[in-house]
């Protein structure tokens, strides 16, 4: 299930109080997912929905009954902490259960009545509770022993989480990542999209995912020396990734001159390598204004059509302002491409 998708069911599920599981990789934004859902879910009230999260494998099965007392003669359990929450809880409260298949089979088999039943011993969990959980695959090498079936039943949904690198670009956009990164996904989504050659290893080396991705953006943000980036890209992401995307960086650094583009639009000459096109497009948007825009859409139209539409769907996403009727060069192209889809206008 693609990310945007997986947002939808994780939207469903909590306005209908529904259990929900999802499984995947590392770093594929699982549990961001359901967080910002959350965040982003209003109750009729207005507020957001609260959130809960629970880490089970640090947790005893005990932590799950509460804590034994004496009283009277009679021995019970008093809740506090998590399950005092899960009890008193008098509006939506999402509790995520992150990394349950990382828990001990103890611990999560303490979990099944709190699911299903709602309850622990005598101890009701109130309706405004939502559960939800997350977890790796044994494949992964996370330390996933597995999930109890009896566990897996509780859930009314299992879903399978994977990676999208259009879903990953769009998110990167509204996360601020660096142009050259978005446009070197765009130009190389197998590179974030091969389950295979990203599996984690035991070797203690990261692999590409959205997750060492974002952290490759917020080293360039942050203005990481050019001399640095092979190691620290490579410690992120991955020898193999710190190369590919090495050169990317190299051939956008010695483009031609943005600035006589933006001039003399018709001019300068196209690059023959696909690379460098996609590179060249991603600095024409960083450097577009409502001064430029008319000569950078001139020369994007030199571009090879796939190129040409696929620049056009990243300004109209970055800097959809500039994409206006008040632009005779973009009226121009709007015409010359009446089935190319821009955000929520159908050119047509």
């Amino acid at each position: 299930m693609r990310p945007a998708a997986f947002a939808d069911l994780v939207k469903f599920c909590l306005l209908n109080n529904h259990n929900l599981l999802v499984k995947g990789a590392p770093g594929i934004g699982k549990t961001s997912i359901i967080e910002a859902v959350c965040r982003e879910t209003l109750w009729t009230d207005g507020l957001p929905y609260e959130l809960m999260v629970m880490h089970p494998v640090v947790s005893d099965p005990t932590d799950f009954k509460g804590l034994p007392v004496f009283q009277d003669g009679k021995a019970r359990f008093e809740p506090y902490g998590d399950l005092l929450r899960l009890i008193n809880a008098d509006r939506p409260l999402l509790c995520f259960i992150d990394d349950i298949g990382q828990a001990a089979p103890a611990v999560q088999a303490s979990l099944m009545q709190l699911l299903l039943a709602r309850s622990i011993g005598e101890h009701k969990v109130s309706n405004h509770v939502i559960f939800m959980a997350a977890t790796n695959r044994k494949s992964d090498n996370a330390g996933v022993s597995g999930i109890l079936a009896p566990v897996m039943s509780r859930f009314k949904v299992v879903a399978d989480l994977e990676v999208n690198a259009e879903d990953w670009t769009k998110w990167a956009i509204g996360a601020g990542m660096p142009t050259t990164l978005i446009q070197f996904i765009r130009f190389r989504p197998a590179v974030l999209e091969d389950e295979e050659k990203n599996r984690a290893t035991r070797d203690m080396t990261n692999v590409v995912n959205p997750r060492t991705l974002a952290a490759v953006g917020i080293l360039q943000n942050d203005n990481l020396p050019h001399h640095l980036e092979h190691e620290s890209f490579k410690g992120a992401a991955g020898e193999a990734f710190a190369s590919e995307y090495g050169g990317f960086l190299r051939i956008y650094r010695t483009l031609p001159d943005v600035d006589r583009i933006m001039t003399h639009p018709d001019e300068v000459a196209v690059p023959d390598e696909a690379m460098t096109q996609f590179a060249l497009s991603g600095a024409l948007i960083d450097r577009a204004t409502k001064d430029t825009i008319d000569n950078i859409l001139r020369f994007i139209g030199r571009l090879p059509k796939d190129i040409e539409v696929m620049t056009m769907k990243l300004l109209d996403e970055r800097k959809p302002e500039l994409l206006s009727t008040e632009s005779p060069a973009f009226l121009k192209w709007v015409l010359e491409n009446a089935e190319v889809t821009l955000g929520d206008m159908v050119l047509n």
